[in-house]
């Protein structure tokens, strides 16, 4: 029978869910390897070709490993909480848990379909209150938690109040809020329960403090820097601004340096270390301490002082002005009356736009004067205080000393506002731009005039000590990570309130549940979607917190579920984890490195300081895979004279003679970039009526290569491709696009090629009629070198992660056993192990037929590399008679010059061409030719 793959992938699959072929053993005598995928988030438009990449290369890494004898965790789950679903239930009032269900169905279906070797008997959903109810515990475990300096690890808030009990706060060194206050034991045994919680509050490892969001009223919800794009939504392009709001944070800065050390002892990409690295962003330098001038206006300010962070504390004597964030606490009281409406005006623009935004725009200068000035800490000199966009309140200390010789954008903003700019250094050329430079003397830096960087930044950091102005100190780019969402679809926070501070719900009340609501709005009081909750109340009455964890908790730490999947006691019992420790092999997007993986590796770390976690990094290799890009097409529509758009489409090859737009075309209308006119017509009613100005005949689409997405109308489903092709060539085909971690187009082109390749490999195993057959006689010398070659290929590839070169490896292969007529058993089984993980389906199906026990593929050894096999011991002289080339002789290369005469003379081939005439005279150049002369 021909390759039937259709039957023969339905088989299998079905075969493997009900044995569970793949379920991994929970304790072994085998060496033990994990292989994780980015789990997803399940969308209505299921998966396209592009999402199963990263899934098939770990699958195929899986599926070797099990050959090489390793106890082998390939687990999948959905990441199902979402802003999706929760945007749908609010168009169409259905609960997000029944469109998150429908749509886990159909990815699942689609996985199966594409044959990969999950564990589903540990698949998590972070939707699933089983699951969320260890989120929320963990959770709890950072609230009760606070990171101890001088341990360098986060310790039971217990330890700390035993402290305060015994010494007040004298002698902690903690990772804490700024304003904490100064106690002895007696005063803090005096403190109220109420003021004795707010105080720990500015301690615990996660807390509640007023933040800058991303605020989206049309969403109702805040939303992360990557959800924001040129301060609108990325779902939906709604307007979003920034806005004072307190928030969960956590205290992930508590474990920057931490986190920046770890990264030299995992094997990641460098380019995603260094973006985590930037995120980081570590820097050397000094605080330092500007007095307010209380003159006038400022008499009454409670603050003395701006506090601001500079690495080059040596130009502080160039300093011409102060720039604070416009959301700065102070900037209301610092505000003169005269420069109020100036200062609200422009608020109210940078509320407009996102912090990303703000961050990237180097070029445009805005700004406005508070009317207000601080005093240079070692000259007294007055110095004006400014807002401007470009800073930031959550970044460092919201406030930047501004000098315009040494910092370019500072040197943009003096310029256009017409303020000092003084050189500071004697070899400074700022006619045109500023200098940074650290070489020559400092001059107009009073104490520190003639004195080199060094000596002048020791000499300024020492002075500001001195008079207790400033200190040397290290600084973290990194913020507290803000942990919550104004929406429904989310794990509820265990939290209570009384008298305005949070309470832990008791450890027994977990999970607790979402509760039902009427719509998922937010309510008619501005408060979040679970405000609409009814009777929803804690013990006595006690108001939950109403936002939601955001996207990424249970995110954060859902690889250690896999390995204790149905464990209703813990997270994960100690001996699960012991003995699976942490994810071997990671894959998955490189968009997620400054979120996602940042976010994980600081709860993994909290969670190795509590003893709960053996490893310190929880992904060891971690591999980004690129991405599969759509192939988009476009008409043009024609623009009439008023610049209106038409009905009317022009030819591609004619667009430099009209006045076009472009718009995406579905693809699946356009073969070769020919529009189907009919299929377009038909496709949307705005279209039914179109007309086209065509070339030759036809309408020719553009091209160009974007990101694969429902948008550009460039999607291609893989059950569409399963279907025509089968799954098998699926997998290998997305392989054989490129190398793994490269981005590229997907192209339908040679996927033909690919298929016809598996039907020739079925093809070995079969005689002219379709009938298998295979032969138990000794493989040839040829054979057994044309295995080996693939053996010490495929497992260098794999290694390596070259699955694309693999692919091109065994059409070279099966081209040469099929040329030497190669039916032996033994190789054509160890052929189909060597396959398997690449094309499982017809691999099972062949090895049955092999007459090996069904299932037991997965775990037969991976064949031996002999190199033995490899050694070449004879060589295909090109045999020619009077200088003409008859045909090739494999002659052993261990016979000498007249062996070689006698073993071609031996050959009945060679008889028929000389025809019984007898040389007159042969030439053998051993390993390279024979010639005769008759």
């Amino acid at each position: 029978m021909d390759y039937q793959f259709k039957e023969i992938e339905q088989k299998w699959q079905q075969f493997w869910a009900q044995n569970q072929t793949f379920k991994a053993e929970d304790k072994s005598a085998k060496p033990k390897y994990y292989v994780l995928d980015m789990f997803p988030y399940p969308s209505g438009a299921g998966l396209h070709v592009g999402h199963p990449l990263g899934y098939i290369a770990s699958d195929i890494f899986a599926r070797y490993k099990r050959l090489k004898g390793f106890n082998v965790l390939h687990p999948m789950g959905y990441d199902s909480f979402g802003l999706p679903a929760e945007q749908y239930a609010i168009q169409t009032g259905q609960h997000p848990a029944i469109t998150t269900e429908d749509n886990i169905a159909t990815y699942r279906r689609q996985l199966d379909q594409i044959g990969f070797s999950f564990d589903w008997s540990r698949e998590v959903r972070t939707s699933s209150p089983d699951y969320y109810k260890w989120t929320q515990w963990i959770f709890m475990q950072l609230f009760n938690s606070w990171y101890n300096k001088d341990a360098d690890k986060a310790e039971s808030i217990d330890k700390l109040v035993a402290h305060f009990e015994a010494n007040g706060s004298a002698g902690i060194n903690a990772v804490s809020d700024e304003e904490i206050l100064s106690f002895t034991a007696d005063e803090w045994k005096a403190f109220s329960n109420q003021d004795q919680q707010a105080e720990l509050l500015k301690y615990r490892l996660t807390y509640l403090r007023e933040s800058t969001v991303n605020w989206c009223p049309a969403l109702g919800t805040v939303l992360a820097n990557d959800e924001v794009k040129d301060g609108f939504s990325e779902r939906g392009g709604f307007p979003v601004e920034q806005k004072k709001m307190t928030q969960w944070s956590m205290r992930i800065t508590a474990y920057a340096e931490r986190l920046l050390q770890g990264l030299d002892t995992i094997d990641w990409p460098e380019p995603l270390k260094e973006m985590q690295r930037n995120w980081i962003g570590k820097s050397t330098g000094a605080s330092v301490k500007f007095p307010i001038d209380k003159s006038g206006h400022n008499a009454a300010l409670d603050t003395n002082f701006i506090e601001v962070f500079t690495t080059r504390v040596d130009t502080i004597f160039g300093v011409t002005f102060l720039v604070i964030a416009p959301e700065h606490e102070l900037v209301a009281s610092l505000t003169t009356p005269e420069q109020k409406a100036e200062i609200e005006a422009y608020i109210t623009q940078t509320k407009k736009k996102s912090e990303l935004d703000r961050m990237a725009d180097a070029k445009t200068v805005s700004g406005a004067f508070t009317g207000s000035y601080v005093l240079n800490p070692l000259n007294g000199q007055q110095i004006p205080i400014w807002i401007a966009d470009y800073v930031l309140a959550g970044y460092g200390t919201g406030a930047v000393m501004a000098v315009p010789s040494g910092d370019q954008r500072d040197y943009l903003f003096a310029k256009h506002f017409n303020l000092p700019i003084v050189p500071i250094i004697d070899i400074q050329n700022i006619e045109t731009e500023a200098d940074p430079t650290k070489e020559g003397k400092y001059i107009n830096s009073d104490f520190i005039n003639g004195l080199t960087y060094k000596e002048a930044t020791a000499a300024v950091v020492a002075e500001l000590e001195k008079i207790n102005a400033g200190k040397a100190k290290v600084n973290f780019r990194m913020r507290d990570a803000i942990f919550g969402r104004q929406r429904y679809w989310g794990e509820p926070v265990p939290v209570y309130f009384k008298d305005g501070l949070p309470y832990l719900i008791d450890e027994s009340h977990l999970p607790l549940l979402l509760p039902e609501i009427d719509k998922y709005l937010p309510t008619e009081t501005g408060e979040p979607p679970l405000g609409r909750a009814e009777d929803w109340k804690y013990e006595g009455g006690l108001a939950y917190e109403l936002s939601t964890m955001p996207g990424w908790a249970g995110s954060s730490w859902y690889w250690y579920r896999y390995m204790d999947a149905q464990n209703d006691k813990e997270f994960a019992s100690r001996e699960a984890i012991e003995y699976w420790k942490d994810v071997d092999l990671y894959i998955g997007g490189s968009e997620h490195a400054t979120g996602h993986l940042l976010y994980s590796r600081f709860w993994n770390k909290f969670l190795k300081d509590l003893d709960l976690v053996v490893e310190e990094e929880p992904f060891k290799k971690l591999i980004n895979q690129g991405m599969i890009q759509g192939r988009s097409n476009f008409v043009y529509r024609l623009i009439d004279e008023e610049g209106k758009g038409t009905n009317t489409y022009v030819s591609h090859g004619l667009i430099k003679e009209y006045k076009t737009t472009p718009i995406h075309v579905d693809v699946n209308i356009v073969e070769n970039e020919v529009l189907n006119i009919a299929k377009f017509k038909q496709w949307r009613p705005e279209f039914a009526d179109a007309e086209f100005i065509l070339e030759n005949g036809k309408y020719i689409c553009g091209v160009e290569v974007e990101k694969m997405s429902k948008r550009y109308y460039n999607v291609v489903n893989p059950d569409d491709i399963a279907t025509r092709y089968g799954a098998d060539t699926l997998r290998m085909y997305e392989m054989f696009l490129g190398p793994l971690e490269q981005s590229k187009p997907w192209n339908t082109n040679g996927i033909e090629g690919v298929f016809k390749f598996l039907r020739k490999f079925w093809r070995l195993f079969h005689n002219d009629a379709w009938e298998f057959g295979v032969s138990d006689a000794a493989p040839s010398k040829a054979e057994l070198k044309s295995l080996h070659k693939i053996i010490k290929k495929v497992e260098e590839d794999i290694e390596r992660f070259s699955f694309n070169t693999s692919v091109s490896s065994f059409m070279i292969a099966v081209n040469e056993l099929t040329d030497l007529k190669c039916n032996n058993r033994a190789v054509l089984q160890d052929l189909v192990i060597i396959l398997s993980p690449y094309a499982p389906h017809i691999c099972e199906e062949l090895w049955a037929l092999l007459g090996n026990a069904e299932g037991t593929l997965s775990y037969a050894p991976f064949p031996k590399f002999n190199a033995e096999y490899l050694v070449e011991d004879e060589f295909a002289y090109p045999i020619s008679i009077n200088g003409k080339m008859k045909m090739n002789l494999n002659i052993p290369l261990s016979l000498d010059v007249k062996g070689t005469e006698e073993f071609v003379l031996a050959n009945a081939d060679v008889q028929k061409y000389l025809d019984g005439k007898a040389p007159k005279k042969m030439i053998v150049v051993k390993g390279r030719i024979v010639n005769m002369v008759v």
